[in-house]
């Protein structure tokens, strides 16, 4: 079920020995490309075509009714309308506190100001299909409403029966949003990118997806902005020295297995017998799992135990990865946090398990994947706003800088810059 790397004693380059994922190219870009282009063109018509054709399923309309959301708010069981309230006011306390202060910078005869500004209309994805998500509801919609997003869009793929689940609903609701689209898919992504008949366009395109989605951001980035990290399946590395039961890591490498293929799920130790004790732990877990097929597929195709001579030498293994999850439970769990580099969230100690991440810790769940957490961060409220800065100067200002400008501007050929600046010294002489 799971492959086995031995690094004892290996010194080389990991790139020679470990896998890591890379962004498809070919088919898949291609068909996205397609049905990007196709609804570009045609709009609600290509949108319901393409949700016929993935999802089989007949749309009337692309909106939900707002009165549908009330009304899933009253079906919710009143624990599970409790959970996500207590999830979305956690989220929204931590994201609140990442509020960027404006900046302000003065000189004489000069006053800078940073302003952060929200954008106006912001597209949530939510993926659907194997499992209902209205934790990523709460984690992309309520760091966008405490950014100060006017117009908050939740795109989700229907239901066999053409609806978008009451809990799903139930949570756009509580998390602020302020229309849900029942489409999902690259057309889900198109149609918030371009705009249709029914779906104007947003400014700012947030969430996790299949890999179909996950390219579809990064074609239509530009058109509208898209976070730098690839959102796309789950993945996780447990780092682990046998301090803690062989069960605690056991269940957290299946525990992002259970989302489905794509994924990856990697145990890393320094302890040779604790990594046959785990294995057998994850063999004896997943053929109980509900969800056995789709957690085998993951680990069948991306499942991994790495043996290595050091924690040290774990550590690299990881940041070479640079993991969506990463979970550490050893004996000193803070030395290994000062060697992480590259993860998008951390989670220490045998009490914190991903899955609190998943749901109610705060920070949100979405976060880069494929390698991407090398260069970019988890969905945070920056990803919805803009810096805006606002320049006054006085005469004296102008004198100050003044040489500097015409100087440089002279040295790049562009005299209407050096005129600017001239103009106006010459008028106050």
């Amino acid at each position: 079920m799971l492959r086995r790397i031995d690094l004892r004693g290996f010194t080389g380059d990991l790139s020679e020995v470990l896998p890591r994922p890379e962004t498809p190219t070919g088919g898949p870009v291609d068909v996205v490309r397609d049905i990007l282009t196709a609804v570009a063109k045609r709009g609600d018509a290509a949108v319901r075509e393409y949700t016929s054709r993935f999802d089989g399923v007949e749309l009337e309309s692309l909106v939900v009714a707002d009165a549908e959301l009330a009304a899933a708010m009253e079906r919710i069981e009143p624990d599970v309308q409790a959970a996500l309230e207590l999830a979305a006011d956690r989220i929204a306390a931590y994201h609140q506190a990442q509020m960027p202060a404006d900046v302000m910078v003065e000189q004489p005869g000069v006053l800078i100001r940073g302003m952060h500004r929200a954008v106006e209309r912001a597209a949530c994805y939510v993926p659907g299909g194997r499992a209902v998500y209205p934790s990523t509801v709460l984690m992309t919609a309520v760091p966008a409403r405490v950014a100060g997003v006017e117009q908050i869009v939740v795109c989700v793929p229907p239901g066999p029966d053409g609806k978008v689940p009451d809990i799903v609903l139930a949570a756009a609701k509580i998390a602020g949003a302020h229309e849900v689209v029942s489409v999902g898919g690259a057309q889900a992504i198109g149609a918030v990118a371009h705009g249709t008949e029914s779906i104007r366009p947003v400014d700012v395109i947030v969430g996790p997806g299949n890999i179909y989605v996950a390219l579809a951001k990064q074609e239509v980035a530009g058109t509208v902005g898209v976070p730098s990290s690839f959102a796309g399946p789950s993945e996780v590395v447990v780092v682990a020295d046998g301090t803690d039961p062989a069960d605690f890591a056991a269940v957290d490498v299946i525990l992002q297995a259970e989302h489905g293929p794509d994924g990856l799920a990697w145990f890393v130790t320094w302890n040779d017998g604790f990594a046959d004790e785990v294995t057998a732990s994850i063999e004896r877990l997943v053929a109980d799992a509900p969800r056995r097929a789709e957690i085998e597929s993951t680990l069948g195709a991306s499942g991994m135990v790495v043996v290595t001579d050091s924690p040290e030498q774990a550590m690299a293994v990881s940041n070479f990865i640079a993991p969506e999850h990463l979970e550490i439970q050893t004996a000193d769990n803070e030395a290994l946090v000062a060697m992480v580099r590259n993860a998008g969230a951390v989670f220490c100690g045998r009490y914190a398990p991903a899955s609190l991440g998943d749901y109610v810790a705060g920070p949100s769940h979405v976060l880069p994947t494929n390698g991407t957490a090398r260069f970019a961060s988890a969905l945070t409220v920056h990803d919805f706003m803009k810096d805006v800065h606002i320049v006054f100067v006085e005469q004296e200002g102008l004198e100050a800088m003044g040489d500097a400008v015409e100087a440089l501007a002279g040295a790049e050929g562009l005299d209407a810059h050096a005129a600017s600046i001239r103009l106006r010294r010459g008028a106050e002489r």
